[in-house]
């Protein structure tokens, strides 16, 4: 049971920093208005450094998920 419980979990965190990851990307993009130009964040570069940090969390939260130890 705690096996596919850990299973299970590793890649709902996996699917989250994903999606972080991605959410980081875009939100760079629109920082230096390069994509989707209609919004607040088009053109601020605050949104960049913004974005910068969430992708990084993310990539943390993907190698995190994957490298520790299942207990059996």
């Amino acid at each position: 049971m705690w096996r596919t419980f850990n299973i299970v979990m590793r890649i709902v965190s996996s699917v989250i920093g994903i999606a972080m990851i991605l959410m980081g990307v875009v939100w760079i993009l629109q920082g230096f208005n390069l994509a989707f130009r209609v919004g607040f964040m088009v053109g601020n570069f605050h949104w960049t450094i913004y974005g910068a940090i969430l992708a990084l969390v993310g990539i943390a939260q993907v190698i995190w998920s994957n490298a520790r130890q299942v207990r059996r």
